[in-house]
């Protein structure tokens, strides 16, 4: 993939990205003030502590949560300024989540709850090939309880991108599993992003993930402490854990 076409498209542009809960009497400061773009076919891994703001910015970047201050730009749009109707479109249609726990319906087999998305999706990928994608064709028609927990993330994944979404937002996804199971999760995503182009970011504690991505941005404090390009990147199976 070539960085100089490829990764030249700004897909979100984010300004003075500030967020703030209110606790009782206290308020935490979560993000403080974040400048941050985000490019087209991009792998991208958030590296920092806990409490250092990586899901506070997904989840805003996601429309899952909204910012206190700042702007989040995404192709062009302001999503600050999008109606409730808006954001659910952009959801729905833009954006595919995978969390560190896999929210599979536990009554439908694999390929029923990659169904479950692409039936209210633009163009959704048929749920086999979707789970083709992530190399479980031959499961399709288990039950969670039947699937190994890594084999469950990447139905979890399937399930993301079955609608061809623009952008996938992971926290955490190899949180749950051992170091080989998450070498298999890692490879199913880095796959999606080589295949579909898609603009994937990953947050994670785990330092030696960073070695797979195009850049890394180190939060700290909710601010971004700093960002490194590699120029070389590791493939899943050669991640020191």
């Amino acid at each position: 993939m070539s960085n100089s076409t490829s990764l030249d498209k700004t897909v979100f542009s984010v300004r003075g990205l500030s967020k703030v809960y209110d606790m009782g009497e206290v308020q935490v400061h979560a993000l403080r003030g974040l400048d941050l773009d985000l490019y087209a076919g991009e792998f991208v891994v958030l590296l920092g502590a806990s409490g250092s703001g990586k899901s506070t910015l997904l989840n805003i970047l996601g429309a899952l949560d909204v910012a206190s201050a700042g702007t989040v730009n995404y192709r062009g749009r302001q999503l600050g300024q999008a109606s409730e109707r808006e954001l659910t479109e952009y959801r729905r249609h833009h954006v595919g989540f995978v969390f560190q726990f896999y929210n599979l319906i536990p009554s439908l087999t694999a390929a029923e709850n990659v169904a479950a998305v692409t039936e209210i999706a633009e163009r959704p990928m048929a749920p086999l090939e979707a789970l083709e994608l992530v190399g479980l064709a031959d499961r399709a028609h288990h039950f969670p309880a039947q699937l190994s927990g890594g084999q469950q993330q990447r139905v979890a994944i399937a399930r993301a991108i079955a609608k061809q979404p623009q952008v996938l937002l992971c926290d955490e996804p190899t949180g749950a599993l051992d170091s080989s199971t998450g070498v298999v999760v890692l490879e199913v995503l880095q796959h999606i992003n080589e295949t579909l182009g898609t603009t994937t970011a990953v947050i994670t504690h785990n330092a030696g993930i960073a070695a797979m991505a195009h850049r890394v941005i180190h939060l700290a404090d909710g601010q971004i402490s700093l960002v490194e390009h590699n120029q070389q990147r590791q493939s899943p199976s050669a991640i020191q854990w």
